[in-house]
């Protein structure tokens, strides 16, 4: 994949971060998904005063996608996060377990295994889908 698309997306899921609704941690981010039909599905975090209720960027994209369109092949992700106003700018930001779990069912719907591109002030950490989640649980093991 092209480092163009990966800047627009990182440059996307940065904007998406600026949306995040963080009262409690502080902490902002984005995310931003390609599909295989080119469109680009953002999510941000969205923070509740009762912790586990609180939804990550990428559970956001995957609700935005899977509740209007439907689901195309996922082929790319980027996640940036960072204080208010500094996506980027902080650690390296990946998907957290949860979030590996939701975009590894719906690649599964598509059959890809997605790029990664992890956004942070070291630079970006480009990785496979598979190699942040490695012996997936999915569908299949429910047969």
């Amino acid at each position: 994949m092209s480092a163009s698309k990966r800047d627009v997306l990182i440059a996307a899921a940065r904007e998406a971060a600026a949306g995040a609704y963080a009262p409690y941690s502080g902490f902002q981010v984005g995310a931003a998904l390609l599909l295989a039909d080119g469109s680009v599905v953002t999510g941000a975090n969205v923070e509740n005063a009762s912790y586990g209720l609180a939804l990550c960027a990428e559970t956001v994209a995957v609700a935005k996608i899977l509740s209007t369109a439907g689901m195309g092949a996922l082929e790319a992700v980027a996640v940036s996060g960072g204080a208010p106003g500094a996506p980027g700018k902080g650690a390296t930001v990946t998907p957290c377990g949860r979030c590996r779990q939701v975009l590894n069912e719906i690649a599964g719907l598509g059959g890809t295994d997605p790029v990664i591109w992890c956004d942070g002030h070291d630079g970006v950490l480009e990785t496979r889908l598979s190699e942040l989640l490695p012996h997936a649980f999915g569908p299949a093991n429910l047969a």
